[in-house]
Parts: structure tokens; sequence; C-alpha cells
């Protein structure tokens, strides 16, 4: 008689159990797109934001953002905006709009070390494109890009947060990106740049991480 546990021809072995620990994370950035989001000012002028709490549904864009920014007091304001999504090699020019408000002064709950700055695009190196539906501009050097306008924009319960939900009426894509002959985005094509607990990656290895990150050595 044997204990030994056999495995039939061409199924896998079981694998071990997991052991889980109860835990309290600070953030709960799991890994999602960084999204680029341009709205206008009350002056005219565009303003730039990067946020990782975004998702679709359908030709529906929900966004969470910060309710003391300016992208949220924008859209309370005015209802368009572009979501220009940045391909993983662009983290750095993310990271530079991170520590940016475009409101004056701060606001309260802004992370310290956050400074104002009224051209969040040339902070960043970034370039100002036209779009064809909305009065923001588009992210030229990000591959996708997303003209909507806002059909909801509410509080948290707590206040603290914006939830938006946005219907998307234009989407610009990289050619490059395209599968010749339809409208698909190839997948094996498309690197978005990934927010996971605060270090920024592709669909493969690290490339950087926030300067906002508790674990810069992982």
């Amino acid at each position: 008689m044997t204990t030994d546990q056999r495995t039939e021809p061409g199924r896998a072995a079981p694998a071990a159990p997991l052991a889980h620990r109860t835990i309290r994370p600070r953030i709960l950035y799991f890994g999602t797109p960084v999204v680029l989001i341009s709205t206008v000012n009350d002056d005219g002028t565009p303003n730039l934001a990067p946020i990782s709490s975004a998702w679709a549904l359908g030709y529906l864009l929900v966004l969470g953002l910060g309710a003391t920014g300016q992208t949220a007091r924008n859209l309370a304001a005015r209802p368009e905006l572009v979501a220009s999504f940045p391909a993983a090699e662009d983290w750095a020019s993310v990271e530079r709009l991170a520590p940016l408000t475009g409101r004056d002064p701060v606001p309260p709950g802004k992370p310290p070390g956050c400074r104002f700055e009224a051209d969040k695009f040339a902070a960043a190196g970034l370039t100002p494109q036209e779009s064809q539906r909305v009065a923001p501009p588009r992210v030229a050097e990000c591959p996708l890009q997303l003209e909507a306008r806002a059909v909801r924009v509410d509080a948290d319960a707590s206040g603290e947060l914006t939830v938006v939900q946005a219907e998307v009426l234009r989407v610009h894509a990289d050619e490059r990106l395209v599968v010749p002959g339809t409208d698909h985005v190839d997948p094996a094509r498309w690197n978005p740049l990934i927010y996971n607990f605060r270090h920024y990656f592709g669909l493969g290895r690290q490339h950087g991480h926030s300067h906002r990150s508790e674990t810069p050595g992982s």
C-alpha cells in the first residue's frame, strides 16, 4: 500500500493550498491601466491629470477622482473630457505629472510635496492634440485616446471622492495597434501602463515606481 498521489496523464497536479493572511493595506491599487484625463479650466486652458481608477462597460467609462482636485472641479462645470492611455514606456511622463495639481492654492488633502502647475502638458513633456468632438485636447503621445462627455458626476459616501460616468464619443488608436481591415485593437501590440500598488508595469517587467511608493526596492 502506498500514499503517493498519482496524476492522470494530461492532467495537472493539484496546486498546493494558498496560505492566506488577513491584512489591511493602505491602498487597493491591484493593477489597473493609467489614464491621463484632460479637461478645460475656467480660463479655457487645459488641465491634465493621471488616474488609475478607470474601467469601461460598453461605451460607458467610469472614473474615480479625488473630490478636491481640478479635474473633478472642471467636470462639475464642463462635462467634456479626454481619456488618453499611455504606453508602458511613457511611465516617466506620468510620474512627472503625479505631484502636480491644477488648483492654486493647493487644496487640503493633497499628499506632501504636491505643488501647483498651470501648464501640466509642458511640465510632463507631453503634447496637446486637438480633439474632434470635445474641447479638451488629447495627449498626442498616447496610443489610445477616448473623447467623452460626463453624463453623471457624483460624490461618494465619504465626500472625499468623485465618481464620473462618461459616454465615449470617439476612439482614436495608433494605426500600428489596429488589426488591418478592422476596428479591433491588437492586444499583442498594445502594452498599457499598469499602476500596481504604486509601481509602474507594462504587461511584463516593471518599468519604474511612483514617488509615493512605500516599497521602492521591489
